[in-house]
């Protein structure tokens, strides 16, 4: 059984009545995968913006597993001190990663960011020295379109987080640069500038999937 665990912020956690990535990428591999997995992690709820806290388990679609290790307002920061713990418990084998842009948007900037980001691959490495890792770069939202030193801290991060993968990646625990969606538009793959929408949704699905087909030969890549 191959156990993958989703890590991010809001755009992974997402709200209630989403469908979220999660699902999208779920639906691929039970597609295209040919061995068993699931998905783990501690946490399984959407974020109820109402309530303004993490407690509506009110899915689009509630029919798949879904638990994570996302949580709005959280980052690389909030991540690195508890991936090692959740990692054991949960017996992860493969994180699937989207943080960073709260990180730069609110707590550090792209450098500090980054050892934050190297943090969190020790600690995960720690708790399981197999462990793969595929990291999806920050995609810049509403905020880097009229902030133009917001936009440059996203650019030295990604190019920061490139160099992470390319000198922490080993043959027993390989790490994955994922490719941002090459069509991905906030105009018209989010709601708000940030968060993605019902079509956003297939295009992280697609960054991660693709990038564990082309990698490591894992499902087909991603239709939808």
């Amino acid at each position: 059984m191959l156990r993958f665990m989703p890590v991010g912020d809001s755009m992974t956690i997402g709200s209630a009545g989403e469908h979220t990535w999660r699902y999208r990428l779920w639906q691929h591999l039970c597609a295209t995968y040919g061995g068993p997995f699931t998905l783990v992690g501690p946490r399984e709820t959407l974020y109820d913006k109402t309530a303004d806290a993490p407690t509506s388990y009110l899915y689009a679609d509630p029919e798949f597993p879904r638990r994570h290790l996302a949580g709005w307002g959280e980052g690389w920061m909030h991540m690195a001190p508890l991936i090692g713990g959740e990692v054991r418990a949960c017996r992860a084998d493969v994180l699937l990663v989207s943080l960073g842009l709260i990180d730069l948007g609110f707590y550090t900037n792209a450098e500090q960011t980054a050892e934050n980001a190297r943090a969190f691959v020790a600690g995960a490495r720690e708790a399981n020295p197999r462990i793969r890792m595929a990291l999806l770069p920050v995609i810049p939202n509403v905020r880097a379109a009229s902030d133009p030193p917001f936009a440059e801290q996203v650019a030295r991060f990604n190019e920061l987080l490139a160099k992470t993968v390319a000198d922490l990646d080993e043959p027993r625990s390989p790490l994955l640069l994922a490719s941002p969606p090459a069509t991905y538009d906030i105009h018209t793959d989010t709601y708000d500038g940030t968060h993605p929408n019902a079509h956003g949704e297939h295009r992280l699905a697609q960054a991660f999937a693709d990038a564990m087909h082309q990698a490591w030969g894992w499902g087909d890549e991603y239709e939808g």
